[in-house]
């Protein structure tokens, strides 16, 4: 473990950190539930849902990581052994990699989009144009595979170069990117006619929409969109150096990570009510709307090419934290070298994850088939949103408080006492201890249908 692989920059840190938690759901997901919900208000409430529940278990897993300096099954395993805590390093093996199944799908639709842009085929697009591309792409039987295939070669090829010379070197690189490519979405988009109405939509305090179910909506996303419960902030943590400032490091990517959902939802929505398009959630906005809109414009194509190159950005550096969860589990734990590690991982994920890429769509040569009421592709997402994400994030905050204690804690988030972070370090005591547990349960009702507002 001398030798083990590690950032080699705070700044490495900060990119491949926000990285991860960076996502689909922040091109679109997040800016929906937004200015459907109250707009600013809602943004307060989910502040409010990041400090009692997503950084918690964040700060917690990276603790966890750093201390034991392994992957998530040998991180419990160093810290409690001979327990069976180490199931809760398994459970977020088993969300990260459930996870790619579905995800490295969704992502090569995104990685065709961008050829689609390039090649014209939505210049002059109407809604028919536009739900035809979209709806033969999901429901052939062999193109999802190609572009999921595709995915995870891009994937594999940065994880196999390593922690430094491949996860830390290309999100020095593509994360400043995204930006760049945001921000040339964003002028465009508000400098049209009508965009103004797209603001509003955003980002207009509309507190009479804060209702209970509205908070727990912000409280299921200030949970799942900073990736946690899934093993890879304890891996990541795991090659963070004993100077890096693990609250500070967490608060930074939750503020970034909301600061690119609200460039994301500038460079959409101002252009959707331009154009007097309806601000549908999922992927008919990614995949149906957005392609309309951008045919309206002058250069179209190549903003609509530009804007999915940044969406296929947040899906790779996403990706990449997912697929090291498993791949540090098999070189650190069974020995295998790491590009026999990477390479089996990805065969594995390509295999079963046809299932989902064929089931993605009633229409799809798999969508008919069902277990327990659900296709290949929302059961993967399911059992790992619903079920392993939550239930590692609970197990974990219980595992920081109740077995590592606090004097470990008050020693790992103050870095033996090199941060004068006292009152910050308690503030965290009190509310893993206390707050955050309870949320997380509340979460899990919820996603399991048994809590419903």
């Amino acid at each position: 473990m001398q030798n083990r692989d590690k950032f080699t920059t705070s700044r490495g840190v900060m990119t491949a950190t926000l990285g991860s938690a960076v996502g689909l759901g922040n091109i679109w997901k997040f800016p929906y539930f937004t200015g459907k919900n109250g707009g600013a208000a809602f943004i307060i409430i989910y502040l409010i849902c990041v400090v009692l529940a997503g950084l918690p278990v964040m700060i917690s897993e990276f603790v966890i990581g750093r201390r034991a300096n392994s992957n998530p099954v040998g991180a419990f395993k160093k810290l409690a052994p001979g327990t069976a805590w180490h199931a809760i390093g398994y459970s977020g093996i088993a969300a990260s990699f459930l996870i790619m199944l579905f995800y490295t799908g969704v992502a090569g639709w995104v990685y065709s989009y961008i050829f689609r842009a390039i090649s014209g085929n939505f210049i002059n697009a109407s809604p028919e144009i536009t739900r035809e591309v979209f709806g033969k792409l999901i429901t052939s039987s062999y193109e999802p595979i190609i572009w999921q295939i595709i995915v995870l070669v891009v994937v594999s090829s940065i994880i196999i170069a390593g922690v430094q010379k491949g996860i830390e070197r290309m999100t020095k690189a593509l994360m400043p990117l995204l930006f760049v490519l945001l921000l040339l979405c964003d002028i465009r988009a508000l400098t049209l006619p009508g965009a103004l109405n797209g603001v509003e939509f955003l980002f207009k305090p509309d507190f009479t929409k804060l209702t209970r179910e509205v908070v727990i909506i912000a409280l299921g996303l200030a949970f799942f969109k900073l990736s946690v419960g899934m093993g890879t902030m304890v891996t990541y943590g795991s090659y963070f150096d004993k100077t890096q400032n693990l609250p500070g490091t967490a608060v930074k990517v939750a503020l970034s990570d909301i600061l690119v959902s609200m460039m994301a939802g500038l460079a959409i929505f101002p252009a959707v009510f331009a154009f007097g398009f309806e601000p549908d959630a999922g992927p008919g906005l990614l995949f149906i709307t957005i392609p309309m809109v951008f045919s309206k414009m002058p250069l179209g194509n190549i903003l609509l090419a530009i804007f999915f190159l940044l969406t296929a950005i947040a899906a790779t550096t996403a990706m990449m934290s997912l697929l090291e969860v498993p791949v540090a589990y098999l070189v650190e734990e069974k020995g295998c070298p790491r590009t026999k590690a990477t390479l089996m991982s990805a065969a594995t994920i390509a295999l079963l994850g046809s299932t989902a890429s064929l089931s993605a769509d009633t229409g799809s040569l798999l969508g008919g088939i069902k277990i327990f009421g659900k296709t290949f592709f929302d059961l993967y997402d399911y059992i790992s949103s619903n079920i392993l994400m939550p239930m590692g994030g609970l197990f974990t905050v219980i595992f920081i408080v109740w077995v590592l204690g606090k004097t470990n804690l008050e020693r790992e988030l103050s870095n033996n006492g090199r941060l004068n972070n006292e009152s910050v370090v308690n503030l965290f005591y009190i509310i893993v201890k206390y707050i955050s547990p309870l949320l997380i349960i509340l979460i899990f009702l919820d996603s399991i249908g048994i809590l419903k507002f």
